[in-house]
């Protein structure tokens, strides 16, 4: 399960933060998760949870907010929404298809102490 190590990169951008802006514990963390990012939002809860003791976020909640995959469409000249990739053009039916958004994961806020 590779969210085990994408959360293992999460908890070292807390601890950078932390150094950065002073502060000593995290309430809150929530992620953007891009829809085709190729990560599971459950299994990213359980990393979380497991990584956690021990470390700045040891009380904090995450909160995951799933942003939706989009691609632009070169046969309709315009952007459609994607759920997978290699899926066709809800539109058209067309493959010709550039993704533009929701391949993102990022930490999109902290709250902190």
């Amino acid at each position: 399960m590779h969210e085990m190590s994408l959360v293992a990169g999460i908890m070292r951008i807390l601890e950078d933060e932390a150094r950065a802006q002073q502060f000593s514990r995290v309430r809150t963390v929530v992620l953007e998760v891009g829809g085709l990012s190729h990560a599971d939002a459950e299994a990213l809860r359980f990393a979380f949870e497991a990584q956690k003791p021990g470390t700045l976020a040891a009380a904090a909640r995450l909160d995951i907010v799933t942003t939706p995959g989009t691609a632009w469409c070169m046969d309709c000249a315009e952007p459609v929404p994607l759920a997978r990739r290699g899926d066709a053009c809800p539109r058209c039916g067309g493959y010709k298809l550039q993704v533009t958004a929701g391949e993102d994961l990022r930490v999109r806020e902290l709250e902190v102490e």
